[in-house]
């Protein structure tokens, strides 16, 4: 049932192999699907291409999540190479790494603004976007990657819970929008990973071994069992599934906070 044979699909946010987008990437495409990646700058094209030419028959094409007209073009790429698209997996997140060092009072009114345009905003003007390529399949699946730091407080992790917070929040009001046109819009709360993303939180390696010492499975997640879960999400398996954000993090969330 987590077939996806046949199937189209976007990744936004791929930045290196140890990135939670690539690792659902490997599983989409191993599942039968082919998939689109995407780069946001110069920087990352190399990266993201090295590691696409891991899969067979990938597009690759830019997209920097916080230009509308980047939007646009890539939806007419992928209109014009796919004729559709059956899901998209939104893994874009990015704050200034001072709004993360910082105390969160000091928050910025720039650094809030790049937080929650890069991490929120670009789920929804990307979801806007491939809409209309989902519907030509008769419907699709959103997947976007949230924490727990949306609604528990994390050392260090400041702006970004507060951008998560509001990410969780469009799952669901996206949910209820296109819920009529058979797309649905979910959410994977993951464990702590040692990402790229993560490597700019201070102290990220005490949130881990408090994951192992609390988490009812005395264990950290890893990547192939977010990536399982993501999956069987975006395929038909999850059919009446929607507006749900999954915990995927051993089970930490039932047993108190950090």
């Amino acid at each position: 049932m987590s077939d996806l044979s046949g199937k189209h699909g976007l990744i936004v946010g791929v930045a290196n192999k140890r990135s939670i987008a690539w690792a659902i990437a490997q599983a989409a495409a191993a599942a039968g699907a082919r998939l689109a990646l995407t780069y946001p700058s110069e920087r990352l094209e190399e990266n993201v291409r090295e590691l696409a030419a891991k899969l067979a028959n990938p597009l690759v094409a830019p997209c920097d999540v916080a230009s509308d007209q980047q939007i646009a073009d890539l939806a007419v790429t992928l209109d014009r190479e796919f004729g559709g698209l059956d899901f998209f997996v939104h893994g874009a997140a990015f704050a200034p790494q001072p709004e993360l060092s910082n105390p969160f009072v000091q928050t910025s009114r720039e650094g809030f603004r790049v937080a929650l345009d890069v991490s929120t905003y670009s789920l929804i003007g990307l979801t806007r976007a491939v809409a209309p390529l989902m519907e030509k399949r008769g419907g699709g699946s959103v997947l976007t990657l949230t924490f727990i730091g949306s609604h528990r407080v994390f050392p260090n992790y400041n702006v970004m819970g507060v951008a998560k917070a509001a990410l969780e929040s469009s799952v669901r009001y996206l949910a209820a929008d296109l819920g009529p046109q058979n797309i649905r819009v979910n959410a994977i709360s993951a464990g702590p990973i040692k990402t790229l993303a993560a490597s700019g939180i201070s102290g990220f390696s005490s949130i881990l071994q408090v994951y192992r010492e609390r988490a009812p499975l005395r264990r950290n997640v890893e990547l192939a069992e977010i990536a399982d879960a993501a999956t069987f999400l975006l395929s038909p398996a999850a059919r009446a599934i929607t507006g749900e954000i999954l915990m995927v993090d051993s089970g930490f969330h039932v047993s108190g906070g950090i």
